[in-house]
């Protein structure tokens, strides 16, 4: 799922829509996006008016077998998907891109570990990236007081960037 237009200097990046942006059909609607935009201190107009919105993959990928959270995106279901990030990246050409919980981060910058990222910015070709942890209550990443520094550390990062 995306949303934005070429004139967008920032890109965002999430793991798959949730259900409830499959239902409406726009990206970050759910909770996670609430908490997202809260993070960044915007409302929904000017999130949507600062970043194109795009995804690893296209569809919901349906609930967790564990009933916590969303199921990830399978191998097969993220090779099929590739293409379609990749050619927003290079047809958009963004200055800034900020890729949201662990999954967006491996695939856009090849890290592993929120640890060894949030609270960094990294080159990405000639725009600079900021990762994000997922800002899904099934995340428990930030339950540490040390993770939620990292956190207002890459949040200070990237309010600079924009």
């Amino acid at each position: 799922m995306f949303e934005g237009g070429v004139g967008h200097s920032a890109m965002i990046v999430g793991q798959a829509p949730g259900i409830v942006e499959g239902v409406e059909r726009r990206p970050w609607r759910g909770r996670a996006g609430q908490t997202l935009r809260r993070w960044l201190d915007m409302d929904e107009e000017r999130f949507s008016s600062t970043f194109y919105c795009s995804s690893v993959t296209r569809c919901y990928p349906g609930r967790h077998p564990s009933g916590r959270g969303d199921r990830p995106p399978s191998p097969r279901e993220l090779d099929l998907c590739r293409f379609w990030l990749e050619w927003e990246l290079r047809l958009l050409q963004p200055r800034l891109v900020v890729p949201v919980g662990g999954l967006a981060i491996k695939r856009v910058l090849g890290i592993s570990g929120l640890a060894r990222c949030i609270g960094s910015r990294f080159e990405l070709g000639d725009a600079i990236a900021v990762p994000l942890p997922h800002p899904s209550g099934a995340s428990g990443w930030l339950n540490s007081l040390e993770n939620r520094t990292c956190l207002q550390e890459a949040l200070a990062l990237l309010r600079a960037e924009l």
